[in-house]
């Protein structure tokens, strides 16, 4: 939201008060309305006619997570976009390509310089290809492995080091969208 306050001229509570965001955490697609006669909507926000300027996001800008925003983050998360096929329990972690020695290709081939939203899995749990709805994160792709992901694991990807030492370890819920 920083980066679209910015290129609109526009403080990040006035994005978040015209689209009706409770946290900093937009998703790839979401349409946003930009000015006062904007029509505040539930993210994620759907296409409306209004006369107010919209932008698509064009990546996604992970939220800098703090104890508050998490709380409102995770009850706007309790829905998913789709069908759900499965629902799984699993623990939580974070990783980014900034981290040092890390590289910015998953293990499917999919470039995080492109498509951030991805989230390592155990493919005997989570196929790879998956997508998916995280609690707390949103919709991502289960695109990546890693060494420590066995069973009922799952590592986020963020775009910053910070923000994976934010998000910390946590128990989430995990739909699998058809």
């Amino acid at each position: 939201l920083g980066h679209i306050a910015s290129d609109k001229g526009v403080t990040v509570n006035q994005l978040k008060s015209w689209n009706n965001l409770s946290s900093d955490l937009i998703v790839v697609g979401q349409k946003l309305s930009i000015g006062s006669n904007a029509v505040a909507k539930e993210a994620p926000a759907k296409q409306s006619n209004a006369t107010a300027n919209t932008t698509e996001q064009p990546k996604q800008e992970a939220a800098k997570t703090t104890q508050k925003s998490s709380a409102a983050s995770s009850s706007q998360s309790s829905s998913s976009q789709g069908n759900v096929s499965k629902e799984v329990t699993v623990t939580a972690t974070a990783y980014s390509k900034e981290e040092p020695g890390m590289g910015h290709m998953t293990a499917s081939g999919i470039d995080l310089n492109d498509n951030p939203r991805v989230i390592a899995v155990d493919p005997s749990v989570i196929p790879l290809g998956s997508r998916v709805y995280v609690e707390g994160y949103g919709e991502a792709i289960a695109a990546d492995t890693g060494g420590a992901i066995k069973g009922n694991k799952i590592d986020v990807h963020l775009n910053s080091v910070q923000e994976c030492y934010n998000w910390g370890v946590k128990q989430v819920k995990v739909q699998i969208l058809d």
